[in-house]
């Protein structure tokens, strides 16, 4: 066990409560999460993969920033309520200068003991890293775990701000300091890493972005997530009375689809397998979280490194009516024609984005968007040397020449890349109320083997005649990115339905709904039979990342949706289903 000096009810659930799924989000949910109901923890999560590369460029301008600032405007307006309550605070709102971030918090005088955690920042040690880095990234950050929080809260810290930690180690550090957890329990361990995963993007685990909109009967704005986590890793994911939205089986196992790879999840702190967890609807906007197992972490730590990518600009050229295939080609060869050539360009991204429809009844259904992207190391290229060219097509190009903007100067991108580093080469240090500095030990580590789930049978999907209809009509779906790569989480809410989604929706069957964009990729598709769900992972499909990406949803947020809509033949016993089987979600998985 870790020695730690625990609260005397640790034989109660902890409960954290979610405010923040990204940097940027709803402002009141902090105060909604403390005033709404008990909670002990209230944790928020500010950081991603593109978050850092924002605090780079603001630490590059300022060396005192670096760190999410609507982190600090919350807690101006919360911080006093929650030391009256006894309610701790754990955000990696750090970012890359989290002891700015504890500074700036004890400079509001409210008495709080602040602690940090550090040690993510690998820019002044890229040595280590695998693959070599080349050149200078903007932001090199391995993924904490959660015992620095957990230390820091053992030593009597209100407030515990970090820097890159895993989004569920805000829920894994306070779960492990509340209920004693040892490095070795990593079972409980693993529990409280889906829990966290569950509340760390707020309201999608609450009705938000929720497939099934009909489901939804409360539309108000979705209360922010809550997780009870038990002492053996248990949990229930639930929000306070009287908020909007919804949490069900079907709402949970939607945020468990989210930006997941293979079932063997690595973290820092255990290694997850997410072909083991059980959903049960417990009561009303309860759903319990049982039976996870983990396992030994990997040794080395997963490092997130974001490059200066150099300049871009796009501008979007509206066509209508007749001919717009010949219209966007006729813009595209007189718009290179005046720049000089597509040669001049480091990169060039054309995408003819069709919305028209014949003999439309409103003008505006009539309308398509050539959307031309251009990269460059120089940013003269292509700011306003290229978005004022397009503007010479306004009298002299295809009938109906407008844009959708005005011209626009160029913007700076980045370029994302997955790399890793040993555990012996980073050194997690939290620094205490006071300013005493620890090392944080790691825990035992073992190689994972990451090849798919063995799952238990399938039941066969049924047979008989099948009707051409939309598969979003008997499956849900969750997307977002990776890195380069984009995961499409497909679940179903029968076992029937399972049963012929797993039989469907093979890779191949998946490049070919995905569309021209995935006919070259590596497609994985990875059986989660416990959840009655598929995750479709796509290679490459966002190029360097979120902030180079050329496609109109960078994040992939829409594929699944997209993949919804694509019109497939169903058997006609599941479609029976469709009418009857709203209630689905309040059964039981697993």
């Amino acid at each position: 066990m870790t020695g730690y000096s625990a609260p005397a009810e640790t034989d109660r659930p902890i409960r954290i409560g979610n405010c923040s799924g990204f940097y940027g989000d709803r402002l009141r949910a902090a105060r909604e999460m403390v005033e709404g109901g008990p909670i002990d923890v209230l944790c928020g999560d500010y950081l991603a993969e593109l978050t850092m590369l924002i605090l780079a460029k603001a630490q590059a301008k300022d060396p005192a920033a670096g760190y999410a600032r609507t982190f600090l405007t919350q807690m101006e307006d919360v911080l006093g309520t929650c030391l009256e309550k006894g309610i701790k605070v754990v955000a990696n709102a750090g970012g890359l200068n989290p002891a700015g971030l504890a500074a700036a918090i004890e400079a509001l005088g409210t008495d709080a003991k602040v602690a940090y955690v550090e040690g993510d920042d690998l820019r002044g040690a890229l040595g280590a890293i695998d693959p070599p880095v080349e050149g200078k990234p903007v932001s090199a950050n391995a993924y904490l775990g959660g015992w620095g929080i957990a230390e820091a809260l053992a030593a009597g810290a209100d407030v515990v701000v970090t820097g890159r930690v895993t989004d569920a180690s805000l829920v894994v550090g306070p779960a492990a300091w509340w209920h004693g957890w040892g490095r070795e329990d990593f079972d409980a361990l693993a529990g409280a890493v889906v829990a966290g995963h569950v509340i760390e993007c707020g309201p999608q685990a609450t009705g938000g972005n929720y497939a099934f909109l009909d489901e939804i009967t409360d539309r108000r704005y979705p209360g922010f997530p809550i997780a009870e986590v038990a002492a053996d890793g248990s949990s229930v994911i639930t929000k306070h009375p009287g908020t909007g939205g919804l949490v069900s089986v079907g709402t949970v196992t939607a945020q468990l689809l989210y930006e997941i790879a293979a079932p063997a999840y690595l973290g820092p702190d255990c290694t997850t397998h997410f072909d083991t967890i059980r959903l049960d609807q417990e009561g009303e906007h309860r759903v319990a979280i049982s039976g996870v197992r983990g396992s030994a972490p990997p040794p080395t730590l997963k490092v997130a490194l974001n490059d200066a990518g150099g300049y871009r600009n796009t501008m979007t050229l509206v066509l209508t009516g007749l001919d717009v295939e010949a219209k966007a080609a006729f813009a595209e060869e007189l718009l290179f024609d005046v720049l000089g050539g597509r040669e001049r360009f480091a990169e060039v991204d054309v995408r003819l984005l069709r919305f028209d429809t014949p003999d439309a009844p409103a003008n505006e259904r009539a309308t398509a968007h050539l959307r031309i992207t251009v990269k460059d190391p120089d940013p003269r290229k292509v700011g306003r040397a290229f978005s004022n060219a397009t503007m010479e097509l306004a009298l002299g190009g295809y009938a109906g020449f407008h844009t959708t903007t005005p011209p626009s100067a160029e913007s700076a991108y980045g370029v994302y890349r997955p790399a890793a580093v040993p555990r012996e080469a980073v050194t997690h240090t939290v620094v205490l109320p006071g300013g005493e500095r620890r090392v944080v030990a790691d825990p035992p580590v073992a190689p994972v083997d990451t090849g798919p789930a063995a799952g238990s049978p399938t039941p066969p999907g049924p047979g008989g005649p099948t009707r051409r209809v939309p598969l979003g009509t008997v499956c849900g779906a969750r997307s977002g990115d990776k890195g380069g790569d984009a995961n499409v989480g497909v679940w179903a809410r029968t076992d029937e339905a399972y049963g012929w989604l797993r039989g469907f929706l093979t890779a191949e069957r998946a490049r070919e709904l995905l569309g021209p964009e995935a006919a070259d990729l590596p497609i994985e598709v990875h059986p989660l039979p416990n959840l009655r769900a598929l995750n479709v992972v796509v290679h490459g499909i966002l190029g360097e990342g979120v902030a180079s990406s050329t496609r109109p949803d960078p994040q992939a947020k829409g594929l699944g949706e997209y993949l919804r809509s694509r019109v497939v033949e169903i058997p006609e016993a599941l479609l029976g289903e469709v009418g009857s089987d709203r209630s689905a979600p309040t059964g039981r998985l697993g």
